[in-house]
């Protein structure tokens, strides 16, 4: 026997061969896990506006309402909700499901609560001053089928598309106040502050 292999090996304890299996089949699993999420965003992304929501609203932090309005509250707010009633002071960014901006506020803009497509109606209600969302709305409580364009004619938004807004709410108040308001701004009463009729995402994309 050589002085090589005279050397003794002390044998490896049962504990640890156990705790070793136990890892690698941690390991495995993790790997499977993962696998299998990346897999089914993919498909999600890549499939229609009903197997995207699928997914979303399983992510952490989607709330899903019974109108299939999604939202998450990236800051929450403080106080009470707009109603219909209301006008809404937002600043806001509008989205494609790919990522592409359609639209964005240069400035705090006033948006009246019930005149905005239904799933942006719906999303003001549930914010709270102060509070910022990021909120995703089907093509149903949106444009539906209907394209919309710019002056040129080109295709701002496209038939059926699912829209991504992040909106900050920062005031809202009743909009008969807001309507004294804006008569006392023309009448040089109150210089400053957002135009009336600001262009509502949602409402009325730039261009349109």
């Amino acid at each position: 026997m050589s002085s090589v292999t005279a050397v003794p090996i002390p044998p490896t304890k049962r504990s640890y061969l156990a705790w070793l299996w136990i890892g690698v089949i941690a390991a495995v699993l993790a790997a499977v896990a993962l696998a299998w999420v990346g897999t089914s965003r993919v498909v999600a992304e890549k499939g229609d506006n009903n197997a995207f929501l699928a997914w979303n609203k399983g992510q952490s932090g989607v709330v899903e309402t019974s109108t299939g309005l999604q939202y998450e509250v990236i800051q929450e707010g403080e106080g009470a909700s707009p109603t219909d009633s209301d006008v809404a002071l937002v600043m806001y960014k509008g989205m494609l499901r790919d990522g592409k901006q359609f639209d964005a506020s240069q400035q705090p803009t006033p948006l009246p609560v019930a005149g905005m497509i239904p799933g942006f109606s719906e999303a003001l209600k549930v914010m709270k001053k102060g509070g910022k969302y990021r909120i995703w709305i089907k093509p149903e409580l949106g444009y539906g089928a209907e394209a919309r364009r710019d002056p040129q004619g080109r295709e701002v938004i496209p038939a059926n598309s699912l829209l991504v807004f992040e909106v900050n709410m920062i005031e809202f108040l009743p909009m008969s106040v807001y309507q004294q308001m804006m008569q006392q701004q023309q009448q040089g009463g109150m210089p400053g502050g957002p135009p009336p009729g600001s262009p509502p995402p949602g409402g009325q994309p730039k261009g349109n």
